[in-house]
């Protein structure tokens, strides 16, 4: 799949937010305080609230192979700890399937501000949370994210804690 994403920033802070799902001809819309839709459809994250029972996305950087192993370590966990993992090679994608509620959280590393900027305001907009790695990290910028339907979201930091506080 892939992605044509936009955002409108107000520093670090997006305030409008489209990601147009091209093969599958979804229009996802976003503006700060004014709900997240899907066609014009309002949307919401997915009410799961285990992480054994969610479904996951992530993706893997082009050229910084720096954390391979610790990435790849988490990889296995949680294939173990959830119901699969899933990779769309599109973070916009990964971004709007949460908020939509087609996975329940989406994570990665190594990722630039306009991969995600648009899906970061659609998943708050749709009710889940957005953070970095480090739950202080500023998701946009940092370049890693973990975006949830906020119920699995501190299970979700709590494994990759585990293995990426290694890197520190």
């Amino acid at each position: 799949c892939y992605c044509i994403s936009v955002a409108l920033m107000d520093g670090a802070d997006p305030l409008i937010g489209v990601v147009l799902e091209v093969t599958r001809d979804e229009l996802f819309t976003a503006w700060k305080g004014g709900g997240a839709r899907m066609n014009g459809t309002p949307i919401r994250v997915s009410d799961r609230k285990d992480l054994r029972d969610s479904l996951l996305a992530t993706g893997f950087p082009y050229d910084d192979f720096q954390h391979e192993k610790e990435y790849m370590d988490l990889l296995r966990e949680l294939m173990h700890r959830t119901r699969g993992i899933r990779r769309l090679g599109s973070a916009a994608a990964d971004l709007a399937y949460v908020a939509c509620g087609r996975f329940e959280a989406f994570y990665e590393y190594g990722l630039n501000a306009w991969d995600v900027a648009a899906g970061v305001l659609l998943v708050r907009e749709a009710g889940g949370r957005v953070s970095g790695f480090g739950t202080e990290k500023d998701p946009v910028f940092d370049e890693e994210i973990v975006a949830s339907n906020s119920a699995i979201h501190d299970q979700l930091l709590e494994c990759i804690d585990h293995y990426w506080s290694r890197q520190d």
